[in-house]
Protein backbone atom coordinates (compact mmCIF):
# COMPACT_ATOMS: atom_id res chain seq x y z
CA UNK A 1 0.00 0.00 0.00
CA UNK A 2 1.58 3.44 -0.95
CA UNK A 3 0.40 6.32 0.79
CA UNK A 4 -0.93 7.74 -2.35
CA UNK A 5 -3.84 5.32 -3.11
CA UNK A 6 -5.27 5.64 0.47
CA UNK A 7 -8.26 7.24 0.09
CA UNK A 8 -7.50 10.56 2.61
CA UNK A 9 -11.26 11.82 3.26
CA UNK A 10 -12.51 8.21 3.71
CA UNK A 11 -9.57 7.58 6.45
CA UNK A 12 -10.00 10.93 8.14
CA UNK A 13 -13.33 10.25 8.51
CA UNK A 14 -12.97 6.88 9.71
CA UNK A 15 -10.69 7.76 12.31
CA UNK A 16 -12.45 10.71 13.57
CA UNK A 17 -15.23 7.96 14.28
CA UNK A 18 -12.58 5.64 16.11
CA UNK A 19 -11.22 8.36 18.15
CA UNK A 20 -14.82 9.43 19.26
CA UNK A 21 -15.85 6.43 19.92
CA UNK A 22 -12.80 5.53 21.88
CA UNK A 23 -13.53 9.09 23.82
CA UNK A 24 -17.17 7.52 24.76
CA UNK A 25 -15.43 4.47 25.99
CA UNK A 26 -13.39 6.11 28.65
CA UNK A 27 -16.07 8.52 29.43
CA UNK A 28 -18.39 5.59 30.31
CA UNK A 29 -15.48 4.46 32.26
CA UNK A 30 -15.33 7.74 34.51
CA UNK A 31 -19.57 7.60 34.91
CA UNK A 32 -18.67 4.45 36.10
CA UNK A 33 -16.45 5.43 38.60
CA UNK A 34 -18.51 8.39 39.64
CA UNK A 35 -21.42 6.04 40.23
CA UNK A 36 -19.87 3.73 42.13
CA UNK A 37 -18.91 6.31 44.95
CA UNK A 38 -22.64 7.48 44.33
CA UNK A 39 -24.03 3.95 45.21
CA UNK A 40 -21.05 3.97 47.80
CA UNK A 41 -21.86 7.31 49.51
CA UNK A 42 -25.85 6.51 49.43
CA UNK A 43 -25.69 3.04 50.86
CA UNK A 44 -23.49 4.74 53.53
CA UNK A 45 -26.45 7.02 53.97
CA UNK A 46 -28.82 3.99 54.97
CA UNK A 47 -26.89 3.68 58.32
CA UNK A 48 -27.83 6.90 59.46
CA UNK A 49 -30.65 6.75 62.09
CA UNK A 50 -31.29 10.80 62.06
CA UNK A 51 -34.21 12.04 60.19
CA UNK A 52 -33.00 15.06 57.68
CA UNK A 53 -35.30 18.05 56.88
CA UNK A 54 -37.20 17.56 53.42
CA UNK A 55 -35.01 18.75 50.57
CA UNK A 56 -36.07 21.72 48.52
CA UNK A 57 -33.11 22.18 46.39
CA UNK A 58 -31.39 19.50 44.01
CA UNK A 59 -28.17 19.76 46.18
CA UNK A 60 -30.33 18.94 49.41
CA UNK A 61 -32.00 16.49 47.34
CA UNK A 62 -28.85 14.81 46.74
CA UNK A 63 -27.86 14.68 50.55
CA UNK A 64 -31.14 13.25 51.70
CA UNK A 65 -31.75 10.43 49.29
CA UNK A 66 -31.96 6.99 51.48
CA UNK A 67 -32.54 9.05 54.65
CA UNK A 68 -35.57 9.32 56.53
CA UNK A 69 -37.22 12.69 56.17
CA UNK A 70 -41.18 13.76 56.78
CA UNK A 71 -43.32 15.96 54.38
CA UNK A 72 -46.69 17.49 54.28
CA UNK A 73 -48.72 16.09 51.11
CA UNK A 74 -50.90 19.51 51.01
CA UNK A 75 -52.73 18.61 47.91
CA UNK A 76 -52.65 14.75 46.58
CA UNK A 77 -52.38 14.95 42.80
CA UNK A 78 -53.02 11.85 41.99
CA UNK A 79 -53.19 8.04 43.57
CA UNK A 80 -51.78 5.26 41.58
CA UNK A 81 -50.82 1.59 41.61
CA UNK A 82 -47.21 -0.06 40.52
CA UNK A 83 -45.94 -3.21 40.78
CA UNK A 84 -44.31 -3.58 44.28
CA UNK A 85 -42.47 -5.52 47.08
CA UNK A 86 -43.53 -5.99 50.19
CA UNK A 87 -40.59 -5.26 53.54
CA UNK A 88 -41.70 -9.47 53.60
CA UNK A 89 -40.34 -9.29 50.18
CA UNK A 90 -44.19 -10.57 48.90
CA UNK A 91 -45.05 -8.92 45.03
CA UNK A 92 -48.17 -7.17 45.09
CA UNK A 93 -48.86 -3.27 44.79
CA UNK A 94 -47.51 -0.15 45.42
CA UNK A 95 -49.89 2.25 46.24
CA UNK A 96 -48.20 5.33 45.26
CA UNK A 97 -50.01 9.11 46.09
CA UNK A 98 -48.35 12.24 43.88
CA UNK A 99 -48.57 15.39 46.18
CA UNK A 100 -48.09 19.02 46.38
CA UNK A 101 -45.56 19.39 48.80
CA UNK A 102 -46.54 22.19 51.41
CA UNK A 103 -44.01 24.77 51.07
CA UNK A 104 -43.57 24.51 47.38
CA UNK A 105 -42.89 21.24 45.15
CA UNK A 106 -43.44 18.13 44.51
CA UNK A 107 -43.38 14.24 45.76
CA UNK A 108 -44.29 11.00 45.60
CA UNK A 109 -45.11 9.03 48.79
CA UNK A 110 -45.26 5.13 48.96
CA UNK A 111 -47.84 4.90 51.06
CA UNK A 112 -47.25 0.89 51.19
CA UNK A 113 -48.00 -2.27 49.59
CA UNK A 114 -51.25 -4.85 49.05
CA UNK A 115 -51.68 -7.68 47.38
CA UNK A 116 -54.65 -5.83 45.97
CA UNK A 117 -54.48 -3.29 43.12
CA UNK A 118 -57.65 -1.70 43.79
CA UNK A 119 -57.48 2.01 44.64
CA UNK A 120 -56.56 3.09 48.31
CA UNK A 121 -58.55 6.48 49.85
CA UNK A 122 -55.63 8.72 51.06
CA UNK A 123 -56.61 12.63 51.51
CA UNK A 124 -53.26 13.76 52.07
CA UNK A 125 -51.47 14.72 55.56
CA UNK A 126 -47.85 14.08 57.24
CA UNK A 127 -45.67 11.38 55.12
CA UNK A 128 -42.64 10.48 57.36
CA UNK A 129 -40.59 7.57 55.67
CA UNK A 130 -37.38 7.04 53.78
CA UNK A 131 -36.34 8.91 50.28
CA UNK A 132 -35.67 7.47 46.92
CA UNK A 133 -35.87 8.51 43.51
CA UNK A 134 -39.09 9.16 42.35
CA UNK A 135 -40.94 8.20 39.03
CA UNK A 136 -43.53 11.28 38.70
CA UNK A 137 -41.98 13.10 40.98
CA UNK A 138 -38.12 13.94 41.74
CA UNK A 139 -38.40 12.13 44.96
CA UNK A 140 -40.30 9.60 46.83
CA UNK A 141 -40.95 8.64 50.27
CA UNK A 142 -41.67 5.08 51.20
CA UNK A 143 -43.96 5.56 54.61
CA UNK A 144 -42.53 4.06 57.52
CA UNK A 145 -45.28 3.13 59.13
CA UNK A 146 -47.58 2.64 56.11
CA UNK A 147 -50.21 4.61 55.64
CA UNK A 148 -53.89 4.34 54.33
CA UNK A 149 -54.69 0.83 56.25
CA UNK A 150 -51.06 -0.85 53.61
CA UNK A 151 -48.67 -2.93 54.53
CA UNK A 152 -45.21 -2.04 54.67
CA UNK A 153 -43.43 -1.41 51.12
CA UNK A 154 -39.49 -2.93 50.99
CA UNK A 155 -37.51 0.41 51.63
CA UNK A 156 -35.25 1.81 48.86
CA UNK A 157 -32.22 0.06 47.97
CA UNK A 158 -29.40 2.13 46.16
CA UNK A 159 -28.09 -1.05 45.18
CA UNK A 160 -30.73 -1.35 42.83
CA UNK A 161 -29.55 1.94 40.57
CA UNK A 162 -28.11 0.96 37.26
CA UNK A 163 -24.69 0.63 37.09
CA UNK A 164 -24.23 -0.69 33.60
CA UNK A 165 -21.32 1.91 32.61
CA UNK A 166 -18.83 -0.71 32.25
CA UNK A 167 -20.87 -2.64 29.79
CA UNK A 168 -21.24 0.79 27.86
CA UNK A 169 -17.72 1.62 27.81
CA UNK A 170 -16.64 -2.24 26.56
CA UNK A 171 -19.41 -1.64 24.08
CA UNK A 172 -17.71 1.76 22.57
CA UNK A 173 -14.14 0.39 22.77
CA UNK A 174 -15.77 -2.94 20.61
CA UNK A 175 -17.62 -0.42 17.98
CA UNK A 176 -14.52 1.31 17.64
CA UNK A 177 -12.44 -2.17 16.47
CA UNK A 178 -15.20 -3.39 14.60
CA UNK A 179 -14.94 0.10 12.34
CA UNK A 180 -11.39 0.13 12.10
CA UNK A 181 -11.04 -3.92 11.15
CA UNK A 182 -14.26 -2.95 8.49
CA UNK A 183 -12.12 -0.05 6.91
CA UNK A 184 -8.89 -1.57 7.23
CA UNK A 185 -10.11 -5.03 5.19
CA UNK A 186 -12.27 -2.83 2.67
CA UNK A 187 -9.59 -1.04 2.23
CA UNK A 188 -6.98 -3.93 1.36
CA UNK A 189 -10.11 -4.96 -0.86
CA UNK A 190 -9.85 -1.42 -2.88
CA UNK A 191 -6.20 -1.52 -3.31
CA UNK A 192 -5.94 -5.54 -4.48
CA UNK A 193 -8.87 -4.57 -6.99
CA UNK A 194 -6.91 -1.95 -8.08
CA UNK A 195 -3.04 -4.35 -8.85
Amino acid sequence: MTARRIPVVATMLVLIAVATMVALGFWQLRRLAWKEALIAKYTAAERYSSQVPFPRSAAEQADAMYRFSTFDCAHVVSLSEHSGRSAADQSGWAHVATCDVAGGGRAEAVLGWSRDPAPVAWPGGAVRGLIGPGRAAPLRVVAVPPLAGLEAMAHPDPRDIPNNHFAYAVQWFLFAATALVIYVIALRRRLSARD
